[in-house]
């Protein structure tokens, strides 16, 4: 993922890790195209996939953005995750979520020590 960053395919705004299945929010770059980008992602993460016995699937779900979309309801279903499974505690932190530094300066306190509020999981 930082790859493409550096490569300016796209920005990643927030993620988390599953252990089945992974969510991205990114910002394109000014020449990138979706799909090659989940291509590349997809390409260069395969060889440690297959040594661990897994693969990714097929295809991908995606979602377009607009720029009037609310970010924060998205952002908070990618941080939740982990804790709706109930992989984590909601006195824990997950250690597969990032958020990028300007995305957190207005969402990171909307939670708790980094870590969400009970009240979000009811």
């Amino acid at each position: 993922m930082r790859r493409l960053e550096r490569d300016e395919t796209w920005m990643v705004r927030c993620t988390v890790v599953m252990p089945d299945h992974l969510h991205l929010l990114v910002t394109l770059g000014k020449h990138a195209k979706l799909s090659a980008a989940v291509r590349l992602l997809k390409g260069r993460l395969a060889p440690a996939l297959r040594r661990a016995g897994a693969a990714w699937q097929p295809s991908f779900f995606d979602r377009r953005l607009r720029p009037d979309d609310e970010l924060l309801p998205i952002s908070l279903y990618i941080f939740l995750n982990p804790y709706r499974q109930k992989l984590v505690g909601v006195d824990e932190t997950w250690g597969g979520y990032h958020c990028a530094q300007s995305d957190w300066a207005w969402f990171g306190p909307l939670t708790k020590e980094s870590c969400p509020e009970p009240a979000w999981l009811r």
